[in-house]
């Protein structure tokens, strides 16, 4: 059997190209130096393991003697996994916006060994075909023309790659509540106000979008703003976009009602729209908003959860070479699992018809009978059915573990404690994150990007540190153990240290001592995943009102007035920077509980965890943890330990009132 240089790799996407007759090489000195030494230009291909149109290209070409053959002989060819790599994708994926207006995956790019791309696309099939030039064309030609006008051959990329480092970086803005009531009204122009979401098919559920509402709703009493994410996540949770067989959502609806989903599962997206759904019934206690809540994270527990307690990445689209086929049902084989009269009562109910709403089949979906929230015992029926399909046929499994995903699952699970009030998700948080700390993070402190088989590797990124200091800062709220806090500040001093743009402010890609690409780019655009630099905003506020540390109010003022200034434009597109200047604009209030108790007692615990949304920022001082705490927020050792009971010390928008000895007399 052949095997190229990915067969030692343990990324699943390279791993799935290891047998493909193109010789491919990782992305490393190695590839780049044979491009040299052959004097050939470097054939890179990006994707991921979960992506459909990615196993189209590799089938169609990769997979084709000729298509190899020619690859082999005039190109370096280099594959990437782009979770892996993020700053790669993050740089070739600007050089092919740039270049044609538009991206996605697979990404496609031509390069000199020297890294700098002259041509950039996406899916291409082998042969040329209405209009579109296929892969094998291209090639021809390229070669043909590195061989002999090359510098015409390379003079349109070098002029791309030079306006990118030319580009002018917006100044520092004023961070105000104007962005915030400019970006809902930005929000309401392309709202979809009979199917939710925002513009036409294909339609994203961006969960931080709707976050965002919710929250802006909540602290405004904007019944218009709130109706839209209401709105959205009814109708998200209705259609094939959620598995109603098997819990968890899909990435994206390929229609305007969320009914035909692109069936991978992400985890990042399940961990956001956990938290939408979590906040939602926060704010409505709807039966409905709690159910979708639940299952999606009951689909990651069940489904995407390692033995050793950390999550993967996802589940492809395809099953048996075929999209979609896992998740499909005609009436014939409902009936033959649940019977006659169950079989036809889930039939009604999930829409599954002769006709079929997918190729002939049927996706479970709820659209034409939107009151199933008050119908629970039809959960039993998809259980049954769930079991069956299990065994039915199978889906690839991305079992990757990364940090930053792994981070924003985190913050999921602390918050659905806190909101659903079941052990088993603080329980999931506490042993995910001891697999972080154990096997993505180095002795000095600093973070890997991903850990596969045994092995963690490649240098953490802004995302990661980010990501995983404000999932640490939601299990310190959740649970008050000051070393989730004292975490938390060391990650977000290696941020400063690593990735921090001392001269404009804001956070670089990837760090200052990592393997430097042709372009350091600073993310700030809230896509499909928020960015480090949104997230960096949210993370820094929320550390300098719990540490009372001027190093962090004042790196949190410079990361806002950063933000402010390049989302000026419009600001719909950066919403997770929205919530760190809603924060910053809104009136707070910061809550220091101190006990005589050895820890928190659980009347106070009780109480505390009841709060509203918006409650304060809280910290607990006991005897047992006064020292740790003082290490990170020195201004607490100036809050002495009572004789008895526990006192509480409240503060709102910088002015403090005097303690108390009673919860009733904070007036919260």
């Amino acid at each position: 059997m052949h095997m190229n240089h990915l067969q030692h790799e343990k990324s699943p996407y390279l791993l799935q190209h290891a047998e493909n007759p193109v010789d491919w090489y990782p992305w490393g000195a190695r590839a780049f130096e044979k491009a040299k030494q052959e004097d050939k230009p470097v054939f890179l291909s990006v994707g991921y393991s979960t992506c459909h149109w990615c196993h189209v290209m590799a089938h169609e070409s990769f997979e084709d003697g000729r298509v190899a053959e020619f690859l082999n002989a005039h190109f370096i060819s280099i594959k990437v996994d782009r979770e892996e790599r993020p700053d790669v994708d993050a740089v070739y994926m600007d050089f092919c916006q740039a270049m044609t207006g538009s991206g996605g995956w697979p990404l496609t790019i031509l390069m000199t060994p020297e890294q700098r791309p002259f041509f950039a696309g996406t899916y291409l099939p082998r042969e040329s075909r209405g209009g579109m030039i296929g892969l094998l064309d291209l090639l021809h030609t390229v070669a043909r023309e590195w061989a002999h006008n090359r510098p015409a051959l390379l003079a349109a990329g070098e002029r791309v790659v030079q306006a990118l480092d030319g580009r002018r970086e917006p100044g520092p803005g004023e961070p105000s509540a104007r962005m915030l009531r400019q970006a809902v009204s930005l929000f309401g122009q392309s709202y979809d106000a009979r199917w939710g979401g925002f513009g036409g098919a294909p339609k994203f559920p961006v969960p931080h979008n709707l976050l965002f509402l919710l929250r802006y709703a909540e602290r405004e009493r904007d019944e218009s703003c709130r109706r839209m994410a209401e709105h959205t996540l009814e109708h998200m949770a209705a259609g094939g976009l959620f598995d109603h067989v098997g819990g968890g959502f899909s990435r994206y609806s390929t229609d305007k009602k969320w009914l035909v989903p692109h069936f991978e599962k992400m985890l990042y997206d399940n961990a956001l729209l956990a938290q939408a759904y979590l906040e939602a019934y926060e704010q409505t206690d709807r039966p409905l908003f709690r159910t979708a809540a639940e299952r999606t994270l009951d689909y990651v527990l069940r489904e995407l959860t390692a033995p050793e307690g950390a999550f993967y990445c996802g589940q492809d689209a395809d099953s048996d070479g075929v999209e979609g086929k896992y998740y499909v049902f005609t009436p014939r084989e409902v009936r033959e699992v649940l019977g006659e009269a169950d079989g036809a009562r889930f039939c009604r109910a999930f829409d599954i018809t002769e006709r079929g709403n997918f190729e002939g089949k049927s996706i479970p979906n709820r659209i034409a009978s939107f009151a199933w929230e008050a119908d629970p015992s039809l959960y039993e029926l998809c259980e049954r059915l769930y079991l069956y399909r299990k065994h039915r046929t199978r889906l690839h499994l991305d079992d990757k573990i990364l940090t930053s995903w792994n981070a924003l699952m985190l913050s999921a699970l602390a918050r659905a404690h806190r909101v659903l009030h079941d052990e088993r998700y603080l329980e999931a948080a506490w042993k995910a994150q001891v697999f972080l700390e154990q096997c993505l993070s180095q002795p000095d402190g600093r973070l890997y990007v991903r850990w596969r088989d045994g092995e963690a590797a490649h240098a953490g990124q802004l995302s990661d540190y980010a990501f995983y200091a404000l999932a640490l800062l939601d299990l310190y709220e959740e649970t008050f153990s000051v070393s989730f806090l004292h975490r938390a500040a060391a990650l977000a001093d290696w941020m400063r240290r690593l990735f921090w743009d001392e001269n404009k402010g804001g956070f670089f890609l990837y760090a200052s001592d990592a393997e430097q690409l042709i372009h350091r780019p600073k993310e700030v655009y809230d896509g499909a995943l928020p960015s480090g630099n949104s997230v960096a905003a949210l993370l820094l506020g929320r550390l300098a009102r719990l540490t009372g540390e001027e190093k962090w109010r004042g790196l949190a003022q410079r990361q806002l007035r950063f933000v402010a200034g390049q989302i000026a434009d419009y600001p719909a597109a950066y919403s997770v920077s929205l919530l760190a200047i809603l924060e910053e604009v809104s009136p707070t209030e910061e809550l220091v509980c101190v006990t005589a108790d050895p820890s928190l007692p659980d009347d106070v615990r009780e109480k505390l965890q009841s709060q509203p949304l918006f409650r304060p920022a809280v910290l607990v001082k006991t005897p047992r943890n006064a020292d740790e705490l003082a290490c990170v927020a020195p201004f607490t050792k100036a809050y002495p330990i009572p004789p008895s009971g526990t006192r509480f010390y409240l503060c709102r928008g910088g002015t403090c009132a005097a303690p108390v000895d009673n919860w009733e007399d904070l007036h919260l």
